[in-house]
């Protein structure tokens, strides 16, 4: 695969819970090739360099695997502006707690739908990916409950309707 093709293939398989940038990519198939665990082919179309995977490469894989695996680190960027959040305009915060959980909502839909098409069996057929999904749906409902949770001051308020009645809107001197 090119370095593009293992971007795209990367941010479809894991893209969800691991980012990875395009630069990062071509940076470490660089030194990966350097360190002879992968080799670069005839370059194509466009430029574009295929890489294969050498048995050095194999047996590096093999023992990194078995590693057991680095202690986590929460990156949740979201966290960062909510602790200074005293420093941002009330609407502003509102604004980005909403487009957030907005986003963790559809997020959580389509892994819902995944998990819906699942056949019958899928943990003994797929037990690493299901157990991978089910990981992405209960992180995503405590991160809604999260987002529920919040003190008052932070709650995005509701949408207008227009009607008044949600509390989104400002009587007016006309009202």
């Amino acid at each position: 695969m090119t370095g593009w093709d293992l971007l795209e293939h990367a941010q479809q398989r894991i893209g969800a819970f691991w980012s990875l940038t395009q630069s990062q990519v071509y940076r470490e198939l660089a030194a990966m090739a350097s360190a002879g665990l992968v080799r670069a082919g005839e370059r194509g179309p466009r430029d574009r360099q295929p890489y294969e995977i050498t048995d050095a490469g194999r047996e590096a894989f093999a023992a990194w695997a078995v590693k057991p695996p680095a202690d986590e680190t929460i990156r949740f960027p979201l966290l960062l502006t909510v602790l200074f959040g005293r420093h941002l305009p009330p609407p502003r915060l509102a604004g980005h707690l909403a487009t957030q959980r907005a986003a963790h909502a559809a997020r959580l839909d389509e892994y819902e739908q995944v998990a819906a098409a699942l056949p019958d069996g899928a943990d003994d057929i797929e037990p690493y990916a299901v157990a991978t999904l089910r990981f992405g749906l209960a992180y995503e409902r405590a991160v809604l409950e999260w987002f529920d949770t919040l003190p008052a001051a932070l709650r995005p308020a509701p949408p207008d309707d227009g009607t008044g009645a949600s509390g989104g809107a400002t009587p007016t001197a006309t009202d």
